[in-house]
């Protein structure tokens, strides 16, 4: 039985390049997003993959998704939370309901996943969960208030979960991305711009790593950038 990647938000940037890339390892996908056709479309374009809707801001959503993944492909091994949601813009612009929209997407509906997925992580004895995250959990710069705070909390619920499930060897991990995705259809190119695909590698890394020397935190950024 192949192994079973999880990938809770996948777009047509990173989801997919992450979705690639595990194929290309020989694990059975299951693409997760709100919009469920578009899943099962793009489910398509692999091997051995399955669609599914899931809205990371419900708990019985997530939990009954992680049961069909079971039902169908056989138990996780890998989770991708590449879930998020994004306001923009100063404190004048953006609401509290923002902000908390941002919190419950980021950092509560990871909690949901890590809560969906352990049961069968400890049965197995191992088990990653990888987390997306931005450059904005770790400063809050203008017009990011609700954004950053979503991330900032996200990673902290990340870090909680790597100390405390660490010793039951489940390696949790999060990715900090500074800068934007590459897309040519976009005129997003060039030194300034991370290609999916590479930060898809480094994400695939993530999971092979030997227990001995785990990563928790890894960032990515484009040599371009001017940091």
């Amino acid at each position: 039985m192949k192994p079973v990647c999880v990938i809770l938000g996948v777009g047509p940037g990173n989801g997919m390049a992450f979705a690639k890339r595990f194929a290309e390892a020989g694990y059975a996908l299951a693409l997760c997003a709100r919009d469920g056709a578009r899943m099962t479309a793009d489910a398509m374009s692999f091997p051995d993959a399955r669609g599914y809707s899931c809205d990371v801001g419900h708990d019985a959503a997530v939990a009954e998704t992680f049961a069909a993944v079971a039902e169908d492909l056989g138990p996780v091994e890998t989770v991708i939370y590449n879930a998020g949601s994004g306001a923009w813009g100063s404190v004048e612009d953006v609401t509290p309901e923002d902000l908390t929209r941002n919190m419950d997407i980021n950092a509560a509906g990871l909690m949901r996943a890590a809560q969906a997925v352990l049961p069968v992580f400890r049965t197995e004895g191992r088990g990653n969960i990888v987390v997306i995250g931005a450059s904005a959990a770790l400063r809050g710069r203008a017009k990011t208030i609700a954004f950053a705070a979503g991330k900032a909390a996200q990673r902290s619920v990340a870090q909680s979960l790597a100390r405390h499930l660490g010793p039951e060897k489940v390696h949790v991990s999060y990715v900090v991305i500074d800068g934007g995705i590459a897309s040519p259809e976009r005129d997003r190119v060039g030194p300034d711009f991370l290609k999916a695909d590479a930060i898809a590698e480094a994400v695939y890394g993530l999971t092979q790593q030997d227990e001995s020397a785990w990563s928790f935190e890894i960032d990515l950024r484009p040599f371009g950038e001017a940091w």
